[in-house]
């Protein structure tokens, strides 16, 4: 199973505040929306909170320390680990990893690839995502939007692939 990670991260790694988006670009949603389609995708709790429900046409799977945690429509796991075994059993040749900070840092190592929208802007936050290090991670595709009366702020959909070891 290939493993991806879909982010949206400000120019100085900032992903979010107080469990929040701190920006609203409708073509990263449709992005995101479109990529992730028929795939399982993997969030901390936290996330799911912030999302407010489970995704459909998807197959949400929350990891959580908290065992008597649930909600409607989603597949609780303890672990990274059990997360992916519960996508492997959807038979998807994919999963996406959509957050947030903790579950970004412990997918990334293992992670094939990284669908990232650039937001260029500086933004104040507390949560970050690592920066992609040239020496594991290639840019394979770059695509650059200026902004306009529907993105307060110019982005890039970036695609990075893991280098071979």
């Amino acid at each position: 199973m290939t493993i991806n990670i879909v982010v949206a991260v400000s120019e100085n790694q900032v992903i979010g505040k107080d469990n929040q988006l701190l920006w609203h670009l409708p073509n990263d949603m449709k992005f995101f929306k479109n990529t992730t389609w028929g795939m399982p995708v993997i969030m901390g709790r936290k996330t799911f909170e912030s999302l407010g429900k489970a995704l459909t046409g998807r197959t949400n799977i929350v990891v959580t320390a908290n065992a008597d945690w649930h909600a409607p429509g989603v597949i609780v796991v303890n672990s990274l680990q059990a997360a992916l075994k519960a996508a492997e059993a959807t038979d998807a040749l994919e999963a996406y990893i959509i957050g947030g900070g903790e579950i970004y840092r412990q997918s990334l190592p293992i992670c094939h690839r990284v669908y990232l929208t650039r937001v260029h802007k500086v933004i104040d936050g507390d949560t970050f995502f690592p920066v992609l290090s040239t020496d594991e991670w290639a840019l394979h595709s770059r695509l650059d939007f200026p902004a306009d009366e529907k993105h307060a702020y110019p982005y890039s959909f970036e695609v990075w692939d893991k280098k071979a070891p």
